[in-house]
């Protein structure tokens, strides 16, 4: 585990400098998050907006490779370190447990786009185009595979750009600025503005952390665990009457195969 993260200044919110950026499990009260299936981004809103930690992403976090996690989507490797490194900012390991990386978000992302959700494959995506101007929803000619790679490599040349190294090897603050810079729009990129990939790739970030293992992400159900959810029980009937807390180690849908 990494240290705990803390601020040097007061973010725009007040919080005290002393504060984690934000306290897992207030953003969980805050957010009443559903788990238990893919979760829609727009749940979220911008409860995120600005919240990135102070300290390096935890570089050192390793993840054991179990044979199972494969990318199938992002050829290149270093597309994949810099979505590593953005991830675990949005979603930073803490006191309260582990970060995106440890949870297996972006190995969560790489299926999620490999699939007909980053292929927009249900979705009419031909002319005539017209600028809506609206970030926080999807708004691109550009599908969300294709939309995710532009970003990625967009954020990775202003690192170079600004600072001489890749994203995924700058410091955490350097990061965090940059990342910053997309949410409010004030880097350009090809196809798509840089407000809706960042909204894709926040949304993204908190649906691996939440969703269910099966779909890749929430490694060990650990992001279940943090917030103290049972996973997805076809039923109470047992406990229904109960006049005392019922507390249950969580169950994935895995647990239901035969």
């Amino acid at each position: 585990m990494t240290e705990k993260h803390t601020k040097d200044t007061l973010n725009k919110n007040g919080q005290d400098p002393n504060e984690k950026g934000m306290d897992r499990r207030k953003f969980i009260k805050n957010t009443g998050l559903v788990m238990g299936g893919v979760i829609g981004g727009s749940l979220f809103g911008g409860l995120l907006t600005n919240q990135f930690q102070s300290e390096p992403a935890s570089k050192e976090t390793v993840v054991e490779d179990d044979g199972k996690n494969a990318r199938i989507f992002f050829n290149r490797k270093e597309d994949f370190d810099v979505l590593s490194a953005a991830v675990e900012r949005i979603y930073p390991e803490d006191d309260n447990g582990p970060g995106a990386v440890w949870l297996g978000v972006p190995y969560f992302i790489d299926r999620q786009l490999a699939g007909e959700f980053g292929n927009n494959g249900k979705e009419y995506m031909q002319g005539p185009f017209k600028d809506i101007n609206n970030s926080e929803r999807y708004q691109s000619r550009l599908n969300r595979g294709d939309m995710m790679l532009e970003g990625l490599r967009t954020m990775n040349q202003v690192s170079l750009k600004k600072n001489n190294e890749s994203f995924d090897k700058i410091e955490g603050e350097k990061q965090d600025e940059i990342l910053a810079a997309f949410e409010e729009g004030k880097v350009k990129m090809k196809g798509a503005s840089t407000e809706s990939f960042f909204q894709l790739l926040r949304q993204m970030t908190i649906e691996g952390a939440y969703a269910d293992p099966l779909y890749g992400g929430n490694r060990d159900m650990m992001g279940w665990k943090m917030r103290e959810f049972p996973g997805p029980r076809p039923a109470y009937i047992n406990e229904i009457e109960s006049e005392e807390f019922v507390k249950h180690d969580p169950i994935s849908l895995k647990d239901y195969q035969p």
